[in-house]
């Protein structure tokens, strides 16, 4: 009996991976203006986060952004687009420069690595939601 139950708790562990991954199969996927729309936090360690709300619409260089006026210290320049990429999604300038790019960790989380070292996190929904 003692081994029926080890047996069956290996493999419950070994299968975890496979679940979490079956569970968010989004990473590494474009993101789509359908499922962009609406709100989203940009946050890095210790600044304040900023609200960014993103639409289908298209606009000059990509899809509709509005940056909350907080945005500016946690950006180089203002976004005036958003545009999927390969994995994930970029914020860009009115001249099309691309600010920021985002990798796509999950459904909700994009993830961009800073050369300070401090990660910038695009994560769905309002500060708290």
């Amino acid at each position: 009996m003692r081994q029926i139950i080890v047996a069956a708790a290996l493999a419950a562990l070994t299968a975890l991976p496979q679940i979490a991954a079956a569970e968010d199969h989004e990473a590494g996927v474009p993101l789509s203006p359908a499922e962009a729309a609406g709100a989203w936090t940009l946050d890095a360690g210790e600044r304040p986060a900023c609200v960014l709300t993103l639409g289908t619409q298209k606009v000059g260089a990509g899809y509709a952004v509005k940056a909350g006026s907080d945005c500016a210290g946690l950006l180089t320049g203002a976004p005036t687009a958003w545009q999927p990429t390969a994995d994930g999604m970029r914020f860009v300038g009115a001249n099309g420069q691309a600010l920021i790019g985002f990798n796509r960790w999950s459904n909700s989380l994009f993830v961009s690595h800073r050369s300070s070292g401090v990660d910038v996190h695009l994560r769905r929904g309002q500060p708290g939601s």
